[in-house]
């Protein structure tokens, strides 16, 4: 039986005792310079782009509890809430561009700087501004699987589905998350028609990996050894409060690999860090990308 996962995390002494963030990324260009370089991002790269993170100061956690695992498996309720909700929201995800921050990622990388990017998003944004092979994490909304024969699909072709079956579906989409999830009342809820899988008329997900659900092994393997190979680790907009990207952080701070985190506030791998800037994502890695030649 699975748990209720981790929403939330506390900052401990460790934490709290640490010096503040610096704000200057002087000391971050001298690492990324030498090469070698693994990002691993989170939501907060893509707060600038219109998507909100999950824990900042207007975090979507403060007033939205998104889709669980559990919860999508047990019961056309709750698989109908979601895709009630997420047929809203995605439409607001595609239409999402990278900003600066994701640019400035993907031109470290075509610059030699980086050898790898992990994303825990699955807003694809990183793709979309020229990164080359980004491991999603968590998958990518802009995919559809099917939990009884495996099938996967694009997106564009279930909203095409969806529409189709709900013509006077009327809501209006006021906050999206980052798992692409909005608000929505129950009975506007009630009145969505979810649509099977074309295939074998099994139960369609998006092919993401939902709270309380486990990364596929072998994404998992090859982040290892993308972080094995690293000269330095640079978290780029994350809290690190999920275990999925924060082990990847203990294990590079365990093999003396440098851990290198900005982000606006603190974070659960503060302490494994060698260095933390607290700045915009945008400003801070379009700073380091004109900075370094």
């Amino acid at each position: 039986m699975r748990s209720r996962p981790t929403l939330q995390w506390a900052p401990g002494p460790d934490v709290l005792a640490l010096e503040p963030a610096a704000t200057e990324i002087g000391p971050l260009a001298e690492v990324v310079a030498a090469g070698g370089v693994v990002v691993l991002s989170g939501a907060g790269i893509s707060t600038e782009s219109g998507i909100p993170d999950y824990r900042g100061e207007t975090g979507s956690l403060r007033t939205h509890t998104p889709m669980t695992y559990g919860d999508f498996v047990a019961s056309e309720a709750g698989r109908q809430r979601y895709w009630a909700r997420s047929h809203l929201g995605w439409r607001t995800i595609a239409r999402a561009h990278p900003n600066d921050g994701h640019r400035a990622v993907a031109a470290l990388q075509a610059r030699g700087y980086l050898t790898g990017v992990i994303t825990q998003n699955v807003d694809g944004l990183h793709t979309a501004a020229g990164s080359r092979d980004v491991i999603e994490l968590h998958g990518n909304l802009d995919r559809v699987i099917c939990l009884d024969c495996g099938t996967t699909s694009a997106r564009e072709a279930l909203d095409i589905r969806l529409r189709a079956a709900n013509e006077h579906f009327e809501a209006e989409a006021t906050r999206i998350n980052p798992d692409g999830d909005v608000d929505l009342p129950e009975d506007v809820v009630r009145e969505f028609t979810v649509v099977p899988c074309t295939v074998c008329g099994g139960v369609l997900k998006p092919d993401v990996v939902f709270f309380g659900e486990n990364v596929p092994k072998p994404r998992v393997e090859r982040c290892y050894r993308l972080i094995d190979a690293a000269d330095a680790v640079l978290v780029l907009g994350s809290s690190l409060t999920v275990m999925s990207g924060f082990r990847f952080v203990r294990h590079a701070a365990k093999a003396g690999t440098p851990v290198l985190i900005v982000n606006q506030g603190i974070t659960r791998g503060d302490p494994y860090a060698r260095q933390r800037i607290n700045l915009p994502l945008g400003q801070a890695l379009s700073e380091l990308s004109t900075t370094l030649p």
